[in-house]
């Protein structure tokens, strides 16, 4: 089975500081329709204005990840980590059996515009962790690159379930493929700019999710508009 989420589709939230649109139930956006796809629970595509940001607050139990589009977004929590993400680069965030942190904008001049991913984990209440890593575009180009996995394998972020989060960019005529397991759910998002998969068009903020489906998935760049897109590769 497949589903198509469109962009235009998602909840949306102005607070003024913060423009953020919600492809899953969030906050005070709420359809029982949308309340996740297996442990991905959470996709939010969010611009924070030059100094607004999150104020510190708690979570647990939940893998929170981060990817900046573009400018720069600080971190901050209670286990002492903090960093700076810019474009490129992905972070990761186990609340374990607790964490309080806070997200904001890394600039006073320019606003940062980045997707805020939860998963639900495999296994609860263990300590608090954060780690992020940078990823050179240039070897996602064309590519799959693998940016999360449950073990951290080549060089990827290891984070606490049986999930895979893959990248690829893609211009006009480049083209990848991606093997399906039947028995695994996948949910394609696409970051930035605009991509062909399996001969449908899909715009920045479009989605697709597939359950049951095997054979392989076909993704090729469009004319003037390089591609960014994320595949999350999950349990049932």
């Amino acid at each position: 089975m497949r589903i198509v989420r469109r962009s235009a589709d998602r909840g949306h939230v102005d607070a003024g500081w913060l423009d953020s649109r919600h492809t899953f139930s969030f906050g005070h956006y709420h359809d029982p329709a949308w309340m996740g796809f297996g442990p991905l629970r959470v996709i939010n595509e969010d611009r924070v204005a030059p100094g607004g940001g999150f104020p510190p607050h708690r979570h647990a139990n939940m893998e929170i990840l981060s990817y900046v589009i573009s400018g720069a977004l600080a971190h901050r929590d209670s286990t002492g980590s903090s960093g700076v993400l810019r474009p490129g680069e992905l972070q990761w965030m186990s609340a374990g059996s607790g964490i309080e942190h806070s997200e904001y904008n890394g600039s006073d001049a320019e606003p940062v515009h980045f997707l805020q991913i939860w998963i639900m984990p495999d296994r609860g209440d263990l300590p608090p962790a954060y780690a992020q890593r940078a990823f050179d575009p240039a070897r996602r180009q064309g590519r799959w690159a693998t940016l999360a996995s449950p073990d951290g394998e080549l060089g990827s972020l290891a984070i606490r379930q049986q999930a895979w989060l893959r990248g690829v960019r893609l211009g006009d005529g480049e083209r990848v493929v991606h093997a399906l397991d039947p028995a695994r759910l996948y949910w394609l998002h696409v970051a930035q700019g605009g991509a062909v998969v399996d001969g449908q068009a899909l715009a920045a903020g479009d989605a697709i999710g597939l359950t049951g489906e095997g054979g392989e998935l076909q993704l090729a760049g469009r004319p003037g508009e390089p591609a960014d897109l994320l595949l999350f590769d999950l349990p049932p």
